[in-house]
């Protein structure tokens, strides 16, 4: 049983990642989207759970799992590099709401 055959594809991880990313660069880059701090905070910290929302559900499904097919899965190449895919969403998406968050305490505009 691979993470594939379960049902669980890299795909959306990586898709995922993109208007993450994007928004950290933008947000890097310009220091704001929209000028005003409460909007751009705002879509940070949704698009940040939104994001997070996705590798945590897929922890979940592991936890409850049966143990023996997580054991298998987790041993396999393609399933360890789908768990550190995980990690690695849900660690860009935390990032974002950091961020997001940190504009609502921005005293400009």
């Amino acid at each position: 049983m691979t993470a594939v055959e379960d049902g669980y594809r890299a795909g959306r991880g990586g898709a995922l990642l993109v208007p993450v990313v994007v928004y950290l660069g933008w947000t890097a880059y310009a220091s704001t989207i929209t000028g005003i701090s409460r909007i751009d905070g705002g879509v940070g910290v949704l698009l940040g759970l939104y994001t997070c929302a996705h590798p945590a559900a897929n922890a979940i499904d592991l936890i409850f799992k049966d143990r023996r097919a997580t054991r298998l899965m987790v041993g396999q190449w393609n399933g360890i590099g789908w768990v550190l895919l995980n990690l690695l969403v849900m660690l860009i998406g935390w990032l974002a709401i950091v961020v997001g968050a940190a504009f609502f305490s921005n005293p400009a505009v």
